[in-house]
């Protein structure tokens, strides 16, 4: 059984503070291996020193979030610039969509080949800083691809940009990760919390995140699922597969339920690639 090291009790303070609730973050430690009455009093006890009281989500500037007509086509079958994608899931709330075919064998092999001698340590954002740090949370290996940077990552940035309905030029470069086994991403938000210092010095390129998408480039055999705790949704590893999420709105609101986070991988590895965009141009 794990222990709650200062790794856990940092992940437990940040999340109290974005507002996840008790529940989901016992779900989360539960998942990865805790005893749930031990998960309960942490998480109680993280809580307490909160107020005593479950912190209000991030919502944005205009009080509880309202889900809007989201930028992605609708239709079970949307052309992706080069390519027809099959839409095999919708949620309404939060606003996720799963997607088939977005990628071929080949292109994922391709994209594995090209990262696996490129991989460092992944990283998160400093909430305080903004920098760029190496966390237990976060147990993968990573690499950036620069937007547009050669023909092949062209064709992928500018058939993503089609699917999402975005602004190619709004989108940050191409992220590879490869997690062995029992690597995970523990629950997060893939926006920048408004309340946190560190947010200033991302969002001063191109503004927040609006959406994410993240394709799945290998099958994994067991674990390594994305997995939405606060709703009870999770999604499957499976090549050229894909799982789009939604988080702010027309209004700027950001979406609570949009918490996500990498399940630890079971048996054999995980190679994913992410891409995010912004409200404006990322330079």
């Amino acid at each position: 059984m794990p222990i709650i090291d200062a790794a856990w009790r940092s992940w437990l303070t940040t999340n109290a503070g974005r507002g996840c609730s008790a529940q989901s973050m016992i779900d989360a430690m539960v998942e990865a291996g805790f005893d749930s009455a031990a998960a309960d009093v942490a998480v109680q006890e993280t809580l307490g020193a909160h107020g005593g009281v479950e912190a209000s989500p991030a919502r944005g500037p205009s009080g509880e979030y309202r889900y809007d007509r989201g930028p992605v086509a609708a239709g079970n079958r949307i052309r992706a610039r080069d390519r027809d994608v099959t839409v095999l899931m919708r949620s309404e709330r939060p606003q996720v969509i799963l997607f088939g075919d977005v990628m071929s064998p080949g292109e994922c092999a391709e994209m594995i080949e090209r990262s696996r001698h490129r991989l460092r340590r992944s990283t998160t954002v400093h909430p305080e800083t903004g920098r760029e740090d190496v966390i237990q949370n976060r147990t993968s290996e990573g690499v950036w691809f620069q937007r547009g940077e050669d023909e092949f990552i062209k064709r992928l940035d500018d058939r993503i940009a089609s699917l999402m309905n975005w602004p190619v030029e709004n989108g940050e470069g191409l992220q590879i990760l490869h997690y062995n086994v029992g690597g995970e991403y523990r629950p997060h938000f893939d926006y920048f919390p408004p309340d946190q210092a560190g947010s200033t010095v991302h969002t001063a390129r191109g503004g927040q995140r609006v959406a994410t998408l993240v394709v799945y480039l290998n099958d994994v055999p067991a674990g390594g699922e994305t997995v939405f705790p606060e709703v009870g949704l999770s999604v499957g590893a499976r090549q050229g597969c894909a799982v789009y999420f939604r988080y702010m709105n027309a209004m700027r609101q950001l979406d609570p339920l949009t918490l996500h986070g990498g399940a630890p991988v079971l048996a054999g590895d995980k190679w994913i690639m992410t891409k995010w965009v912004r409200e404006q141009p990322y330079v």
